[in-house]
């Protein structure tokens, strides 16, 4: 019983000071809590949370404030995530059904989750490599040059240029392009090197060279870096609320500069199912040591190809950061997959 009643106890210091940001002392919580025991009591609670550091007192005769531990313990222990409102979801929908591309999605999805955490949002777009082929198009624009159209089931749409010794013709063409698009039905992007060779060695000799130069050209475009990238949104509210961190803003600003930086962060978090939390010095970055991060995975058919989440303090709304970011992702889910 003592265990669950100083967990209740945790529970209150935490979501007090995320409201008001004020050191939490015993009186305030006989007050405000209805946890049920004398205040004595709690003070005992206290005094043990703080010897297992789950609380700390930030200065002399100060309440408690939660330290890294307290908030891991806290999110663990979460019981339940504050629902949307039937409207926030709504809204959710249609502004993210509106999407002209995936690069509008994108920064929809950011900027939604800017606006309901009041923290950064980071987007981190689909991978290739996670990704499945849609659909190949082959489109002649020139005598012998050949424009190669990848789209992803992720709604990702790259195009290369190919320079040919001769100009294939129509009917070539769409046998190579149906062959190419059956050989790759199912199939994530890394894995159609086989069916892709196959195409191959299965066509004439004399057509052998277009069909060589398109596979050659997926798989370059699947090695390129820049597919790789981000996108943040409302790193404005970081400085609006400012006070919130306990030392500099600063670092973590630079530290959010650094894509790459935030690019490793995100592949760590990507082996978790679900949500995935990284608290204070959990991130084992320096200058984040003050943020925590939220995230969860996206993509078509349940099979998460990047991630999406919120940075803000480690004195954040956990439960509404878990929803937003764990809703979000899902409706970006269904349109990618539609």
């Amino acid at each position: 019983m003592s265990e669950e009643r100083r967990l209740d106890v945790l529970r209150a210091i935490v979501e007090d000071y995320v409201a008001t940001r004020e050191p939490v002392g015993s009186r305030v919580l006989t007050e405000r809590h209805n946890l049920g025991v004398s205040p004595a009591t709690i003070r005992n609670d206290m005094a043990a949370l703080e010897d297992g550091g789950y609380i700390a007192q930030p200065h002399t005769s100060a309440g408690r404030i939660p330290t890294d531990k307290g908030y891991r313990m806290f999110v663990d222990r979460l019981s339940t995530v504050k629902a949307l409102t039937p409207p926030e979801k709504r809204a959710i929908e249609t502004f993210l059904n509106q999407a002209v591309d995936l690069d509008d999605v994108v920064a929809r999805a950011g900027r939604l989750i800017a606006q309901l955490t009041g923290q950064v949002a980071v987007v981190q777009y689909p991978s290739l490599r996670r990704s499945g082929l849609r659909h190949l198009e082959l489109v002649p624009v020139g005598e012998r040059r050949l424009l190669v159209v990848i789209i992803t089931d992720t709604g990702r749409v790259e195009q290369r240029t190919l320079e040919l010794s001769s100009a294939p013709d129509e009917a070539t063409l769409a046998e190579l392009r149906a062959r190419l698009n059956i050989a790759a039905a199912g199939k994530r992007l890394t894995e159609l090197a086989g069916g892709f060779g196959e195409v191959v060695e299965s066509v004439s000799p004399e057509d052998r060279e277009v069909a060589r130069a398109v596979a050659a050209v997926v798989a370059e475009t699947l090695t390129e870096e820049s597919e790789e990238r981000i996108v943040l949104a409302g790193t404005a509210n970081l400085a609006q609320a400012g006070m919130r961190f306990e030392h500099a803003l600063r670092p973590v600003l630079e530290a959010l500069e650094e894509q790459v930086v935030l690019l490793g962060l995100l592949t760590e978090m990507a082996a978790d199912s679900g949500v995935s939390v990284r608290i204070g010095h959990e991130t084992q970055l320096e200058r984040l040591v003050e943020t925590s991060v939220v995230t969860s995975g996206y993509g078509s058919d349940g099979d998460a190809v990047a991630l999406i989440g919120s940075i803000g303090p480690t004195r954040m709304d956990y439960p509404g950061t878990i929803a937003t970011v764990r809703a979000v992702a899902r409706y970006l889910s269904r349109i990618l997959a539609s």
